[in-house]
């Protein structure tokens, strides 16, 4: 029987996936975007895993810098205009943007090899930090909710309405800036749990957005639009706390995109000498993927030309699926089935 296991780690291969980011496209489906951004698991791929963590890191840093930024300006405002609503804002802002260090961490970890207790790595670590992030956007939408309904039943004077507006755009600027990188980045990499923070920045944009639009309604004599404007961007967050919940949830129970699989199967029936695809299974690491297959070729080959057949299956689905680094293919005789 020929029995062949392949095993190759660290593909270099190069696919062409466009998809649009951001506002493009009709109003309808660029407002789908910001709560729930068009994903296949990772959209483009980076030639190394160990780049594509250097740039997972980069773009940890660089939101760190510009929600540090922008939290300095609201201190700056809260220091001109001595509100304690803006103060607890900012300290709000300031406490969020710190998520991105179990981030930076798990990168960091991503890029340790694997030892002979963690014999897939630390890839994982990523969905560790993804479920954190997941928490803190839950956290976002209770404390704007109780806060909402707060003043609604016991209405609260909004003061130093100018300034209050200034810093809501300060906020939402900065966020939403964060917001578009860390989702642009994130869809690049493979990496759903910098995809979940870029979208926990953009629901602290909206609680930013609320605050702008509510002092806004007040200077016009409509005090209460700023609690319901609040509720309104209560919903927002659950919305967007259900698309990076679900993308997570799907990393830790090895989820992938269909059509990952479709590819696998199809690039490996494709190939010469083999004559079934009896599975394709798949599991992400962090912003990688791991393809495990079994094949059926022909009987009455030798155990050598078995071993060129699984090799150069191997190889095809490198081409065939982003993100792909490391494969383990089985050649099987036709005619013998596992038991």
């Amino acid at each position: 029987m020929a029995h062949q296991p392949i095993t190759t780690r660290d593909h270099h291969h190069d696919h062409d996936h466009h998809h649009h980011d951001g506002w493009g496209g009709s109003f309808g489906s660029a407002v789908r975007d910001v709560f729930a951004p068009h994903s296949h698991d990772a959209a483009d791929s980076i030639d190394d895993a160990l780049e594509s963590s250097a740039a997972g890191i980069r773009a940890v840093k660089i939101s760190l810098l510009t929600l540090g930024a922008t939290a300095v300006a609201q201190i700056v405002i809260v220091a001109v205009s001595g509100s304690v609503a803006l103060l607890a804002d900012t300290i709000h802002n300031f406490s969020d943007a710190l998520t991105a260090i179990p981030l930076w961490i798990a990168f960091a970890m991503g890029t340790k090899a694997a030892t002979r207790r963690y014999t897939y790595g630390f890839g994982r670590a990523e969905d560790l930090a993804g479920l954190f992030v997941v928490a803190m956007i839950a956290v976002s939408a209770v404390v704007a909710g109780i806060e909402s309904i707060r003043r609604l039943v016991d209405p609260v004077p909004v003061e130093h309405v100018g300034w209050v507006a200034v810093a809501g755009l300060v906020g939402f600027v900065g966020n939403e800036v964060v917001a578009v990188y860390r989702i642009r980045v994130g869809r690049r990499i493979g990496s759903a749990a910098l995809v979940a923070d870029g979208l926990h920045a953009r629901t602290d944009g909206f609680t930013s957005l609320a605050v702008l639009l509510g002092a806004g309604a007040v200077a016009l004599g409509f005090p209460l639009a700023d609690p319901i404007i609040g509720l309104v961007i209560t919903v927002a967050i659950l919305a967007v706390l259900r698309t990076a919940a679900r993308d997570v949830f799907r990393r830790l129970m090895d989820g992938v995109d269909p059509t990952y699989v479709d590819a696998a199967e199809a690039a490996l029936a494709a190939e010469p000498g083999v004559t079934g695809v009896r599975s394709v299974k798949m599991r992400w690491l962090g912003h990688t993927l791991h393809v495990d297959a079994e094949l059926d070729v022909d009987p009455t080959i030798g155990l050598s030309d078995a071993h060129r057949i699984a090799h150069d299956a191997e190889h095809a689905l490198t081409h065939a699926v982003p993100r792909l680094t490391s494969a383990l293919v089985h050649a099987y005789p036709e005619d013998v089935r596992s038991k």
